[in-house]
């Protein structure tokens, strides 16, 4: 009975303090009113509630108690009883209302409560903190991301997540809403973002660059620099001054990663010039160490990248692309397999970067291509250079069409097999198969059109006519794809039907291995896409934070 009755009595006085203090026409004379609202942080629970809705509110009348103040308001805020905490936090942006130099102190305080297990608790959070956002934008992401996501060995690990899917999912979203004057603050939180990605995740990384490119500073009407500018930010992720070691899996992991993200960009008109070159100083002379997994990956990227390439740099970068596609394009048959999808990849690359400097290729290839330039180099006799590259074209060529007769065989099969499954899993397993043969006669079908360079001048592709295998078909599909490269080869010779088949695949004893080489070969390009199937795909996250810590 006596606990109620002092209750009663706290409560009352609290209610007179408030009064008094709304009542007062000089309210900074009331300071024993004040501290006695500070007070009553320490008494019931009641109590609390009431004093955390009156301490903001008087908050301003009061500055040689704002210390005072602000840490008993904190308290409350770690109260044992839920309904006190929840008051307390949906207080805090109250502190800043007439005080706008508390927002900064306020947002980090509010961010460190977003840990929370409580939902209506971090819901109370959530609202105070976009409170505060609305009322000073800038003051409140700089406090965010200088105290809990830049200052990364003084942030603890769980809280900075949490404050990365807020700023994900709350902030990100009403950027139109919420970053005015829009310029300005644009260009304060591309600042902000660039200086916390010295040690992100590979998902962290790419939540960030999407968020970058989807600001209009950097739209569709943004000028080169402005696009060079994001090219930088992954060149510096993707570590290009430093020292390659290929046994470091982390940094190969970031740098085809970057590369690919990098993509969108080049094809905006930034420069590749970076990439290319260390691909081609660093990766290229060590390819054959690298993962299989990541050799497929980077020759995809090369792939899509050389259409971007200057002509200095594809000057540069040939020899070592036409090195490499020797190694896959044998010049006689080994017995070993093929991996068509290399060769596809390498043979797209060697077409657009020839295009830029054509006549690179006399004594790389042994062409005779004439640009009135001394690099022609015609006086020399590259004669073996040329016999060499076209058997190999040749060999490649027969290889491509056995196996494409192989894959169409194999697709009456499927046909076949799939009106007699009756499960959804078998139906699924053949769908898949189905999926793969197709990829794979794109892939032949995509060689058969690039190795038309037996002519001594040949004219190489410098268009998007050829659509690589794991990119989404092209219509019209196949016949204009072989058509269009410019090759003198009938429809039928390009799909894999016809005579020129019949003739070059080899029957007999050597059908079983040749299908086995086909399901080998094929095994790895089948998934297409840069993500599907059994290999790691894209924007996958790059394991644990710091360039030591892996970064898949």
């Amino acid at each position: 009975m006596t606990d109620a009755s002092e209750d009663a009595s706290d409560i009352e006085k609290l209610y007179e303090f408030g009064e008094r203090l709304n009542e007062a026409k000089d309210k900074s004379q009331n300071v024993k009113d004040y501290e006695g609202i500070i007070a009553a942080t320490r008494g019931s629970v009641k109590a609390k509630q009431l004093a955390a809705q009156l301490i903001p509110r008087f908050f301003k009348f009061f500055p040689n108690l704002s210390s005072q103040a602000v840490y008993a308001h904190i308290d409350l805020c770690e109260d044992q009883e839920l309904g006190v905490r929840v008051q307390a936090i949906r207080g805090l942006p109250l502190f800043c209302k007439d005080t706008p130099e508390y927002v900064s102190k306020i947002v980090d305080i509010l961010a460190q409560l977003l840990t929370a297990e409580e939902n209506v608790e971090r819901d109370a959070v959530h609202k105070a903190l976009m409170s505060l956002l609305r009322q000073d934008v800038k003051a409140s992401l700089t406090a965010l991301f200088i105290k809990h996501i830049q200052s990364v060995d003084e942030t603890d690990e769980n809280l900075r997540e949490k404050v990365l899917s807020f700023i994900r999912d709350k902030v990100f979203p009403l950027k139109a809403e919420l970053l005015k004057p829009q310029e300005e603050m644009e260009r304060h939180i591309t600042d902000l973002i660039k200086k916390s990605l010295h040690d992100v995740t590979g998902a962290e990384f790419k939540m960030f660059m999407d968020f970058l490119k989807s600001l209009s500073i950097f739209g569709e009407k943004a000028p080169p620099e402005r696009i060079q500018e994001l090219i930088e930010i992954i060149e510096g992720q993707a570590d290009l001054d430093a020292q390659f070691n290929v046994s470091d899996g982390d940094h190969i992991d970031r740098l085809l990663s970057c590369l690919y993200m990098a993509l969108p960009f080049f094809m905006r008109g930034a420069s590749n010039s970076k990439f290319m070159n260390y691909v081609n100083k660093h990766i290229i002379p060590v390819f054959e160490k690298l993962p299989e997994e990541r050799k497929l990956e980077l020759l995809k990227n090369l792939a899509e990248s050389s259409p971007y390439t200057s002509p200095q740099d594809s000057r540069q970068i040939l020899p070592s692309v036409v090195q490499l596609l020797k190694k896959y394009m044998p010049w006689r048959k080994t017995g070993e397999e093929t991996n068509f999808t290399y060769v596809e990849c390498l043979l797209y690359t060697f077409h657009h970067l020839a295009h830029k400097a054509p006549n690179a290729t006399n004594s790389l290839c042994g062409y005779k291509i004439v640009t009135g330039q001394p690099s022609d180099r015609l006086g020399e006799d590259f004669s073996e250079q040329y016999k060499d590259f076209t058997e190999r074209l040749s060999n490649i060529e027969e290889l491509s069409r056995a196996t494409m007769k192989k894959l169409t065989q194999g697709m009456a099969e499927h046909n076949k097999a799939m009106a007699a499954a009756k499960s959804d899993e078998a139906k699924d397993k053949i769908k898949t198969q189905k999926q793969n043969a197709t990829t794979g006669l794109r892939t032949c079908n995509n060689i058969l059109a690039m190795t038309q360079l037996h002519s001594k001048s040949p004219l190489f592709i410098g268009d998007r006519r050829v659509n690589l295998s794991w990119k989404e078909p092209v219509k019209p599909s196949l016949p204009s794809t072989a058509t269009a490269s410019g090759a003198k080869r009938t429809t039928s010779a390009a799909n894999g039907s016809g005579n020129t088949v019949s003739k070059r695949a080899r029957g007999g004893g050597s059908s079983g291995a040749h299908n086995q080489l086909v399901n080998r070969a094929l095994e790895g390009l089948s998934y297409g896409g840069r993500s599907g199937g059994g290999q790691r795909g894209r924007g996958r996250g790059w394991g644990g934070r710091g360039r030591g810590r892996g970064y898949r």
